[in-house]
C-alpha cells in the first residue's frame, strides 16, 4: 500500500483542506522552552479534529514551560504534559522524549507527527500531510520547512549551512530506501505509529547527536521508503535559532550526520562539500591573483555558476531573507570547514550533557 511511486520524486505538499477519518498523535520533545513553545502550541491546538491528542514530552524543565502547557491545556483538552524525566543515562534528549512520547501514544492514533517548538504550523497542517501521504503512497516523510532568520548576519552563515545538506542530498522532493541518500527534518516529520513501533526507529537513534537522521536511516535499513518534501509557503515555518552564534555553536553538530550508518560514502558527501560548494570562490579569486591555467578558472567558474544556481533556488525556504542571504556563498570554506571539525570532534556539550562518541559512531552521554 505505502510504497514509492514515480509521483512522489515531483511532488510538494499542499495545502488541503479534505476531512480524513484517520488520526494523528502529536509528539512534541520539550525542554526549557519557555520562550517558544506558545507559539507552537498555538499552531497546534488550531488543528482539526484529524489530531488526537498533543502530547508534551519534557525531558526536565526547570522553568515555566510546565505552567505554559497547563494554560494551553485548559483551553484544549487534547494536551497532556508527560513529565520524561529524568531522561534515561543511555539516551541522547530529544529522542528520549520522542520514544516516551511514542510509548503513550493512543492506539486509536495510526500516526505520529514529531513537531519541535520551534515550529509554526498553519491550521490545516494535520489535513494537508494526510492528503500528502495519500496522494505520493509514502507512509514517512518529514518537511523541508521554511526558515526564519534572527538577522543579517546569521543571512549569511544558515543558507551556507543549509546549502552543504543540498550538495550531499539534492533539492527536497523524492523518496528513497537508500541508507545513504535518505535524510529528514526532524522538526516535522510524520509517521505511521506501528511502523515505528515495529523498526524501533527511535531506539536506533537513542545514542546519535543527528536523531532525525538516524532514524530515517533505521527505517530505510528496514526497507521503509522514506521521503523528504517542500510544503507550500505558510503551511510550516521554523525559526531555528535566536542568533548568529547559536546557529554557528549548534547546528554543525548534527550536520556531518555522524552516527553508526556513517561510512565512506558519507565522507565523501562531506568532501563533495568541501570540493564543489566551498573551494570554487576561493580558487577562482587564488587563481586570478597568482595566474592559475584558464582551464582551472573555467572549471571552478563552471562550478561557482553551479553554486549561484542553488543560492537562487534556495532562497524561497527564505520568504522573509535578509539582503545578506545573497552573500551567504562567501561563508562556505569556513562554514565547511565547521562541519568537517565537528564531524571529527570526539566530544560534544549539547542541552546540559556532554556526550562523547565511541566505537562505531555511538555517542555516550557522560554522567
Amino acid at each position: 500500500m505505502f510504497g514509492a511511486n514515480k509521483r512522489s520524486n515531483i511532488t510538494r505538499i499542499q495545502t488541503d483542506g479534505t476531512p480524513s477519518a484517520e488520526r494523528i498523535s502529536v509528539v512534541l520533545p520539550v525542554l526549557n522552552e519557555t520562550p517558544r513553545i506558545a507559539g507552537c502550541l498555538d499552531g497546534l491546538i488550531g488543528q482539526s479534529e484529524e489530531v488526537e491528542e498533543i502530547l508534551v514530552v519534557d525531558g526536565g524543565s526547570t522553568d515555566g514551560t510546565r505552567a505554559i502547557v497547563e494554560r494551553y491545556r485548559e483551553k484544549d483538552q487534547r494536551v497532556r504534559w508527560l513529565d520524561a524525566s529524568p531522561i534515561d543515562a543511555h539516551w541522547t534528549g530529544k529522542v528520549w522524549g520522542l520514544h516516551f512520547g511514542l510509548q503513550r501514544s493512543a492506539p486509536s492514533c495510526r500516526w505520529i507527527l514529531c513537531v519541535d517548538a520551534d515550529v509554526r504550523v498553519a491550521p490545516l497542517l494535520a489535513r494537508s500531510l494526510l492528503a500528502h501521504t495519500r496522494r505520493i503512497g509514502v507512509a514517512t516523510f518529514s518537511v523541508a520547512t521554511q526558515q526564519k532568520l534572527s538577522g543579517k548576519l546569521e543571512g549569511l552563515i544558515h543558507p551556507a549551512m543549509l546549502t552543504t545538506l543540498i550538495y550531499r542530498f539534492g533539492a527536497p522532493g523524492k523518496a528513497t530506501r537508500s541508507v545513504h541518500k535518505v535524510t529528514a527534518n526532524g522538526q516535522c516529520f510524520l509517521s505511521r505509529r506501528e511502523l515505528l513501533l515495529r523498526t524501533e526507529a527511535f531506539s536506533a537513534a537513542r545514542a546519535s547527536l543527528c536523531e532525525d537522521i538516524t532514524i530515517v536511516r533505521r527505517l530505510a535499513e528496514c526497507g521503509e521508503s522514506v521521503g523528504f518534501y517542500e510544503a507550500e509557503p505558510g503551511l510550516v515555518d521554523v525559526c531555528m535559532y535566536a542568533s548568529w552564534r547559536e546557529t554557528w555553536s549548534n547546528w554543525p553538530r548534527s550536520l556531518p550526520m555522524r552516527d553508526q550508518y556513517f561510512g565512506w560514502r558519507e565522507a565523501m558527501g562531506l568532501f563533495s562539500d568541501l570540493v564543489f560548494q566551498a573551494l570554487p570562490l576561493p580558487a577562482i579569486v587564488l587563481g586570478i591573483a597568482f595566474g592559475a591555467p584558464l582551464w582551472l578558472l573555467l572549471i571552478a567558474g563552471l562550478l561557482l555558476s553551479i553554486r549561484v544556481a542553488v543560492l537562487i533556488g534556495a532562497a524561497r525556504a527564505y520568504p522573509a531573507r535578509p539582503w545578506t542571504y545573497w552573500l551567504s556563498p562567501l561563508c562556505d570554506l569556513p562554514v565547511v570547514l565547521r562541519i568537517i571539525q565537528f564531524a571529527l570532534r570526539r566530544r560534544h556539550r549539547w542541552r546540559g550533557r556532554t556526550y562523547v562518541r565511541r566505537k562505531g559512531g555511538l555517542f555516550e552521554p557522560l554522567a
